[in-house]
């Protein structure tokens, strides 16, 4: 059974910085294309981050270019996500999603992982 956990949210001041981890078991985690997503209340959950199996190919929303990146030890099954330089409107329960990739693809549709965490809140104040 596939499992996804996801921590190291919280609450930082803008212009801050955090750090996120996502913890998979049930897996061979280098067997899978990772991905980041976000959603604030009201909102549909949209895309963040992606990264291939071997860190190979990543892809960052235009709007976390340059202040977030995403990062895996495929080794602890882990992936991260380091925020920084955080603003208000970063402020969203942050979801790690894994889909099984035989190659070096990224994936950035919410449709195209059928493995979700649970999320971790981030809330950013100013």
């Amino acid at each position: 059974q596939v499992q996804l956990v996801e921590s190291g949210g919280g609450l930082v001041q803008a212009g801050g910085s955090l750090r996120l981890s996502c913890a998979a078991s049930g897996l061979t985690f280098s067997s899978y294309a990772m991905g980041w997503f976000r959603q604030a209340p009201g909102k549909e959950r949209e895309f963040v981050a992606a990264l291939s199996r071997y860190s190979g190919r990543s892809y960052l929303a235009d709007s976390v270019k340059g202040r977030f990146t995403t990062s895996r030890d495929n080794a602890k099954s882990t992936l991260y996500l380091q925020m920084n330089s955080l603003k208000p409107e970063d402020t969203a329960v942050y979801y790690c999603a894994a889909r099984w990739d035989t190659g070096a693809s990224i994936y950035y549709k919410r449709d195209d992982y059928p493995y979700w965490g649970q999320g971790t809140q981030v809330t950013v104040s100013s």
